[in-house]
């Protein structure tokens, strides 16, 4: 896959679709197959924000062009306008596009993938109520994990540890007995010492290297002292 930094905001992909099969993906699904078209396109923003520290914080705007070898890709990070009531959009250096800062980025993306697939967007299934909050959370060194054991709580937190391409990932999931103000202390934690990932759990048990299935983060602090 080859990555352009068009400018601070912005990143230009291509990825061929041989690449795309030896990922795992049928080049077919993942135009009519929304969870795995999001798999590879988060997958693709990892590599970006290991390989040009690219931000995934804020609202996206993508452009995708399928060529006849592979796909291209835009990806343009929002900015918050100056007085913080729209998104800014750079489309090129004479033209701008401004969002009010209340549009739905998310509905937009989801109303895109339901008109694929010949869905209404309200018929989406709405999450449960109590279901289990879970994280891949990914870090750049071992040493990293071992650190955020020996601060980390926990109770009530279900994780697995596993290795995928040089980077460990911790799959974390909050037990829905926990309140919102423990999880988000928790998740707070978490991101001290390493950055949410959306691979998901199926793809790095697939393809990465289990290394503790169950209570790693208590097994850690137990086998590696802080020195």
């Amino acid at each position: 896959m080859e990555i352009e930094r068009v400018n601070a905001n912005t990143l230009k992909f291509f990825i061929t679709y041989r690449d795309i099969e030896n990922r795992g993906f049928d080049r077919e699904e993942i135009w009519y197959d929304r969870e795995r078209g999001e798999e590879l396109f988060w997958e693709m923003m990892d590599e970006a924000h290991q390989r040009e520290q690219f931000s995934l914080e804020g609202p996206l705007w993508i452009q995708v062009q399928a060529l006849e070898k592979g796909l291209e890709i835009i990806v343009t990070r929002a900015q918050m306008s100056n007085d913080g009531s729209k998104l800014e959009l750079p489309i090129s250096e004479e033209k701008q596009l401004d969002l009010p800062l209340d549009e739905n980025m998310d509905k937009i993306l989801d109303d895109k993938f339901a008109l694929q697939n010949n869905l209404d967007p309200e018929d989406e299934p709405e999450p449960l109520e109590g279901e289990e909050l879970s994280f891949m959370i990914a870090f750049r060194d071992f040493e990293d994990v071992i650190s955020l054991s020996h601060g980390f709580d926990p109770v009530g937190v279900e994780n697995g540890l596993y290795h995928y391409e040089d980077r460990y990932y911790l799959h974390v999931v909050f037990d829905d007995t926990l309140i919102e103000e423990d999880q988000d202390n928790r998740l707070s934690q978490l991101l001290e010492y390493g950055y949410e990932t959306e691979l998901t759990i199926h793809r790095i048990q697939e393809y990465g290297k289990e290394i503790l299935s169950e209570e790693a983060l208590e097994q850690l602090r137990g086998h590696f002292p802080l020195l």
